[in-house]
C-alpha cells in the first residue's frame, strides 16, 4: 500500500486512507506548518518586490517623487503640522459628525449629540422583565 507524503510536514503518513489524511490535516502541527510555509512565501514575495523596486529606482527608472509636477488635482497640500497629504472626503460624513463650511449650520434643535457608546453598551429604557408564571398577568402591562 503506498504511503501518503505531506510536503508541509516533511513526513509520511502510516496509511493512505481518507480518514488518516483528514486527521493529519486537521492537526495542530500540520496547520502550523502550513501557516509557516505560506508566511515564508509571502515574505519572500514582498522582499522580491522590494528588491526589484530598489533596483529600478537605482537605475533611474522610477522618479524620486511620485508627482513630478506637484500633487495631482484633488489632493490637498501638506497640512501646516507637517503630516501627510490628505485626500478629500468622499461621500457623507460619518454618523454624528457635521460638515463645517461656509453657509452651513447645525440642524434644527442644535448640534447632533454623540452616542454614549456602542449600541450594545447603552442602557435599556426599561429594566429587564422578570419571568411570570403562565396565566399570570403583570399589573403594569
Amino acid at each position: 500500500m503506498p504511503k501518503f507524503y505531506c510536503d508541509y510536514c516533511d513526513t509520511y503518513l502510516t496509511h493512505d486512507s481518507p480518514s488518516v489524511r483528514k486527521t493529519h490535516c486537521s492537526g495542530r502541527k500540520h496547520k502550523e506548518n502550513v501557516k509557516d510555509y505560506y508566511q515564508k512565501w509571502m515574505e519572500e514575495q514582498a522582499q522580491s518586490l522590494i528588491d526589484k523596486t530598489t533596483a529600478a529606482f537605482q537605475q533611474g527608472k522610477i522618479p524620486p517623487t511620485p508627482f513630478p509636477g506637484g500633487p495631482p488635482p484633488g489632493m490637498l497640500p501638506t497640512p501646516p503640522m507637517g503630516g501627510p497629504p490628505m485626500m478629500p472626503m468622499m461621500g457623507p460624513p460619518p454618523h454624528g459628525m457635521m460638515p463645517a463650511g461656509p453657509g452651513m449650520r447645525p440642524p434644527m434643535g442644535g448640534p447632533m449629540q454623540m452616542m454614549p457608546g456602542p449600541p450594545h453598551m447603552m442602557r435599556h429604557p426599561r429594566p429587564m422583565m422578570t419571568p411570570v408564571r403562565p396565566g399570570m398577568m403583570r399589573p403594569d402591562r
